[in-house]
């Protein structure tokens, strides 16, 4: 039986890019937009805070594009200030490489494991009675988001064990995935742990 996590976002991450006016690198999307016509051409910027000093930056979403080639629903979002699409546009890579950002995922992220209760069932891990009768478990792991995390991390933390215990079992072969786990991942992957 197949065991399924979700990695679920619980906030926007932060921003990293350093602030002009107090020399911090952490900016909080604030979730505004702002945007500008001039003629027939559209420019819009995704607003952010900086955390230390409350400096605002402009994340370019739009530069100069024809007022027509922009889709009208995306203009909608953005003057009503979609939450949504402030997740959607931290995700996006073109924007991430036009304004050199990168995100910190940090606390900003949890692991859904379906609400088991896996601390009381002999790994600390979900177990159907099928698995533990074959001594192996099956698991799935799905990003919602693209977070970038490391499986490690997420294996100890949804089997209750500590990231030393994850790497022994790698090591001796009882954890094992099509994928590498070491590194960070975020896209969806499976593994196997064997008794």
């Amino acid at each position: 039986m197949l065991e399924n996590w979700v990695v679920v976002p619980t906030c926007l991450p932060l921003v990293l890019r350093r602030c002009h006016a107090c020399a911090s690198e952490r900016f909080r999307a604030s979730g505004k937009f702002r945007v500008n016509a001039n003629h027939k051409l559209i420019d819009a910027w995704l607003l952010a805070l900086c955390t230390a000093c409350g400096e605002t930056a402009k994340l370019t979403v739009l530069e100069r594009m024809s007022v027509r080639s922009v889709r009208p629903e995306l203009l909608n979002r953005m003057h009503d200030n979609d939450p949504g699409l402030t997740a959607e546009l931290l995700q996006d890579p073109v924007v991430r490489r036009r304004n050199r950002i990168a995100l910190d995922w940090d606390n900003a992220w949890r692991l859904d494991t379906g609400g088991s209760d896996y601390l009381d069932r002999g790994w600390g891990l979900p177990c159907s009675s099928e698995a533990e009768s074959l001594g192996k478990i099956d698991v799935s792991v799905r990003f919602a988001a693209r977070i970038p995390v490391r499986p490690v991390r997420l294996i100890a933390e949804g089997c209750g064990l500590s990231r030393a215990e994850v790497e022994r079992l790698i090591t001796e072969g009882n954890l094992v995935s099509a994928v590498r786990l070491s590194g960070k991942l975020s896209g969806d992957f499976t593994f196997t742990l064997k008794r």
